[in-house]
């Protein structure tokens, strides 16, 4: 009863956010650019379980390049009010639409000529009335199994507001080096300031095979070390090609015909590699930029010294990462 019980809220919850997809349309691209044309901050309002997905939202905008501040409205009507100015854009948040304390708001927001997105499921209530923007993230019903308490409807807003910071990432050409620029600190500060060579995969753990390596016996090598590639080097440990995990299911699906064939039949030959003095955080943009989860490291021979995956830049296990320097093709 209780394992049914949790797989329907995460299927109500999923659903919420899935239903979210079809109404993704000019609404959505008229706050992105309300946002992003805006000389002032966001500031994000709502109260309640919307204010602290409200809260949320700052948190992402703030570290991704859109400068962001939480108001809470009653506080709002307290003088707090201040720190709006008519360069700002207002993101409110409100389930319903008709959240008093924050309607309350609304007239003196629009006096003050800031312009207004609603992140509602009323689309016709009092809130949308107000706003230049609706975006929807209305639910056709809560995970609560009382239907009261805000589940699917708070899920749905957060992932809305992580819709929107990725759009803003994109159109401001937010990377990797201001994120770093923006986490100093901590953790992630730390992976950020490192080397390719301090975090990279090296020795008997690198998946190395001959070039006439059968293809099914190299394939049980890329399933024990789990990295998802095979390199494939010569005996003077230069790289001669590779061939990935993507590539086997490419072959699959053409109907190629395993048995029989060697790596050098299959391989790419033409791999993408980094050298290990690089920055990590560069390494990551390589991987972005090209659709790739995992770099060969290569000495100026072309002489395999390891390999770096997606997981060892943002966080399976004890890692790190960190930008610009040599790559060699």
């Amino acid at each position: 009863m209780v394992i049914q019980q949790a797989k329907e809220v995460l299927r109500i919850e999923s659903e919420g956010i899935l239903n979210l997809i079809d109404r993704i349309g000019q609404e959505f691209a008229d706050a992105v650019d309300l946002i992003y044309q805006a000389k002032g901050r966001v500031i994000v309002t709502g109260i309640g379980k919307s204010g602290i997905v409200g809260r949320k939202i700052v948190a992402t905008f703030s570290s991704t390049g859109t400068p962001s501040l939480f108001l809470h409205p009653v506080e709002a009507m307290h003088g707090d009010l201040g720190m709006l100015v008519k360069d700002d854009i207002v993101l409110a948040l409100s389930n319903s639409g008709e959240t008093v304390e924050l309607n309350a708001l609304m007239p003196i927001i629009r006096g003050l000529g800031a312009k207004v997105v609603a992140m509602t499921g009323g689309l016709h209530s009092t809130l949308a009335g107000n706003a230049d923007v609706v975006l929807d993230v209305g639910v056709a019903r809560e995970a609560c199994p009382l239907g009261l308490a805000p589940m699917a409807s708070t899920t749905a807003a957060l992932a809305m507001g992580d819709a929107l910071a990725a759009a803003l990432i994109n159109r401001r050409h937010f990377n990797s080096f201001d994120f770093r620029r923006l986490h100093p600190g901590g953790n992630l500060g730390e992976r950020l300031s490192l080397q390719v060579s301090e975090v990279m995969t090296t020795g008997r753990s690198v998946p190395e095979v001959a070039a006439g390596t059968p293809v099914t016996e190299a394939i049980k090598i890329m399933d024990e070390r789990n990295l998802g590639v095979l390199l494939v080097v010569a005996p003077d440990k230069k790289l001669e090609g590779l061939f990935t995990d993507g590539d086997l299911r490419r072959c699959l699906v053409k109907g190629v015909k395993m048995e029989g064939l060697k790596m050098a039949d299959l391989m790419n030959r033409s791999p993408r590699t980094i050298g290990k003095s690089i920055l990590a955080v560069e390494a990551l943009e390589i991987m972005q930029a090209h659709e790739f989860t995992i770099l060969p490291i290569v000495d100026r021979e072309n002489r395999l010294e390891g390999v770096i995956h997606l997981h060892d830049l943002l966080g399976k296990g004890k890692i790190r990462f960190n930008p610009p320097i040599p790559v060699y093709e």
